[in-house]
């Protein structure tokens, strides 16, 4: 079993551009071990583009993003896993490659090795489908493997967009247990969905229509 997570993480009057649109100003939050943020907000107000920004993929344009607990000068980016509207499935790999793929590429290969990787496919129950193409993988079952690199490759922040898009129902209890332990471990995540997940949010962010600029 992993030890249990130790990070905070701390958004300090945070700014989004896009296209020379303001989207948010003057966002703050603080999240402790073992804490959830719910982010909600209609389409198109910067939810998915905060968690670009948690996850290092879009700049800040003001303000700052913080974290303690972590090993001295590891990027923010490096303890986060984000999985996002899309996939990120390759279709020519099997399902198993593309764990693998993840698990060496997140500096778990050597680590976990094969018992993490069974860990991995069982969590969504793709155990059966280990050696098919990925490609071949109805959506919701690429949703699945998307989720499973959460356990390919142990990581203390998940940024979680619409998780559970395309989860038939048995899938959404794996995914509420997922966060569950997750959040019991001293996990941080944060969450944007429509879909009740279960998990005991400390806090939540509505993002408004208009700028606060």
């Amino acid at each position: 079993m992993p030890a249990p997570f130790s990070v905070s993480l701390q958004a300090h009057a945070v700014a989004c551009e896009r296209g020379e649109r303001l989207l948010f100003d003057d966002l703050s939050f603080a999240l402790s071990p073992g804490e959830a943020l719910l982010v909600r907000g209609p389409n198109g107000v910067g939810k998915t583009s905060l968690m670009r920004q948690l996850a290092g993929i879009l700049p800040l344009a003001a303000g700052a993003l913080e974290t303690e607990g972590a090993e001295a000068d590891t990027p923010l980016a490096e303890l986060c896993h984000y999985v996002g509207h899309l996939n990120a499935v390759k279709a020519a790999l099997t399902v198993e490659e593309n764990l693998a793929f993840w698990a060496d590429f997140l500096g778990q290969g050597g680590e976990q090795g094969q018992g993490g990787l069974a860990h991995a496919l069982a969590a969504f129950g793709l155990g059966d489908l280990a050696r098919l193409p990925a490609g071949l993988l109805s959506a919701g079952q690429k949703r699945k493997l998307a989720l499973s690199r959460l356990f390919a490759a142990p990581r203390p922040i998940w940024l979680l967009d619409e998780p559970s898009v395309s989860l038939d129902t048995a899938a959404v209890k794996s995914l509420k247990a997922a966060l569950r332990d997750h959040l019991r471990d001293g996990g941080i995540a944060v969450v944007s969905t429509h879909v009740p997940l279960g998990a005991k949010f400390s806090q939540e962010l509505t993002l408004g229509l208009e700028p606060t600029a």
